[in-house]
């Protein structure tokens, strides 16, 4: 069969006028090219801009293409929605058609947008949504763990007591979570994963799409002891298995309570180690107090 070269082909862009409502653009993670036809369309033909970074979106227009003609990027983000939502509301009401971008990935996932989509939509203006690049969907097509069930957790709190917490919490859950993390606060993170459950798969994403991409699978215990993670660069996601069955036998449940005690009183330590393991607090509470005894 004779296969021929690729050819150059000639998208174009459409001006066709949109109705009123308010328009959520996902743009590029990384890669330019990942903006869909019907999103540079949108950004051609809305009547208003909006966008989290001004630049980044000025930016991503000019390597495409897309005239401003005297139009305006009107900055909407976490330090001045207050303030400008109500002038996007107005051209809203005035029969504008209002297009909003991310400063990368999909509006209204970890990014400012939802207060507007949501005050738009209980004033009564339609809401579309232009799919698009996602960063926690693609680390997770990219990390082989299972997808037919997961959580996306956002950032975790930036305390120790309080990221301990949230991790137990959300490492529970029988679905793969997906979190964002500071490339700082990775081996920090990844420690601190390994008080819950050291031997967790866990894949770490980076500067997904982008020319250095780079994805490090490991249990949380080999990947907190990879020099890989003291060096991280870029946007990082992070992703964590399901946990698996866990039998706990009494010298488990008498470990667990041990690194405790010292710290917590009996009944905290106890409904601590009762969530983590999956059993009855009542249980576990007995051989708390026996150990409390005993030290006594």
């Amino acid at each position: 069969m004779d296969i021929q070269p690729p050819q150059r082909l000639a998208a174009h862009v459409e001006a066709r006028p949109l109705d009123t409502g308010l328009y959520l653009v996902a743009t590029p993670i990384g890669t330019a090219r990942d903006i869909t036809l019907r999103a540079l369309d949108v950004l051609n033909a809305a009547d208003v801009l909006a966008a989290e970074d001004t630049r980044v979106l000025r930016h991503l227009l000019d390597i495409h293409g897309v005239p401003l003609r005297g139009r305006r990027i009107l900055p909407y983000h976490d330090h001045n929605g207050e303030r400008a939502r109500p002038a996007l509301l107005a051209a809203l009401a005035g029969g504008a058609s209002v297009a909003y971008a991310s400063d990368a990935g999909t509006p209204l996932v970890a990014d400012p947008g939802f207060r507007l989509a949501r005050e738009a939509a209980a004033s009564g203006h339609r809401v579309h949504a232009l799919p698009g690049p996602s960063a926690p969907l693609v680390a997770l097509s990219l990390s082989g763990l299972p997808s037919d069930r997961f959580l996306f957790a956002g950032f975790p709190p930036s305390t120790r007591g309080a990221r301990m917490t949230w991790l137990r919490q959300w490492m529970a859950v029988d679905a793969t979570l997906i979190l964002f993390e500071s490339p700082r606060r990775v081996n920090q993170t990844l420690e601190e994963m390994c008080e819950v459950d050291a031997n967790r798969i866990t894949v770490v994403a980076r500067e997904l799409t982008k020319k250095f991409e780079e994805v490090i699978r490991g249990t949380a215990a080999e990947l907190a002891q990879d020099p890989r993670m003291a060096v991280l660069k870029g946007e990082v996601v992070m992703l964590v298995d399901r946990p698996g069955a866990v039998v706990a036998d009494e010298g488990m449940i008498r470990q667990a309570l041990g690194a405790r005690l010292g710290r917590m009183t009996v009944k905290d330590a106890a409904k601590e180690v009762a969530a983590e393991l999956g059993l009855a607090r009542r249980e576990v509470y007995q051989i708390a107090l026996s150990l409390d005894e005993g030290e006594e």
